[in-house]
Parts: C-alpha cells; structure tokens; sequence
C-alpha cells in the first residue's frame, strides 16, 4: 500500500496538520485503524492532563498493621475478613518471586 501524506484537522484547536508518511506507516504496522484526530501539540497537553490526573493524591485509609500494631495509611478500603499490614510486614507475608 503507497501512502502520501496528509493534512488532517485537529478536532481540539481546529489546525490542520500533516499526517505523515512514516506515521502512516507505523499506524499501519500497529495495526491501528483511525487516523489521529489531533495535532501532535494537542496530543502531548492532552497526555500530559493525563499524567497529571493520575499523579493527584489518592484517598488513603487509616489502618492497624495486624502484625506489628503500628498505625499505617493504605490506598484502599480495608475490609474486616482479610488482615491489613504495614509496608514492612507486608514484604514479610507478599509469596516468594520465582528467580529465573
């Protein structure tokens, strides 16, 4: 398949940009179906909106190690029929990673 470049329209700021050759390709070889819909400019914001989205504190509860007896904050909601442990039991209780 030949592929010329083309001008695309970004759907976010209305500029038109120019959907390469190599980029084709690579959409291609991904086997990506849709042509992009926005500008590199507005992809990169848009990305880095992303990682700043994920990068906010998460809610964090207040828990009781149940080995050791320290108090410790989780990033999920404990429930009362599975224990809850501190960073450093926990490393004590995760199972062995197999060595390969």
């Amino acid at each position: 398949m030949a592929f010329e470049d083309k001008d695309l329209v970004c759907k976010d700021c209305g500029a038109t940009f120019i959907f390469t050759i190599g980029e084709q390709e690579f959409y291609a070889e991904k086997g990506f179906e849709n042509e992009p819909q926005r500008c590199r400019e507005c992809r990169n914001a848009r990305k880095a909106s992303r990682n700043s989205q994920e990068g906010r504190s998460r809610e964090m509860f207040t828990v009781v190690c149940a080995d050791c007896g320290v108090e410790t904050q989780v990033p999920f909601q404990p429930t009362s029929d599975r224990p809850v442990y501190c960073r450093e039991c926990y490393q004590h209780h995760r199972p062995a990673r197999e060595q390969y």
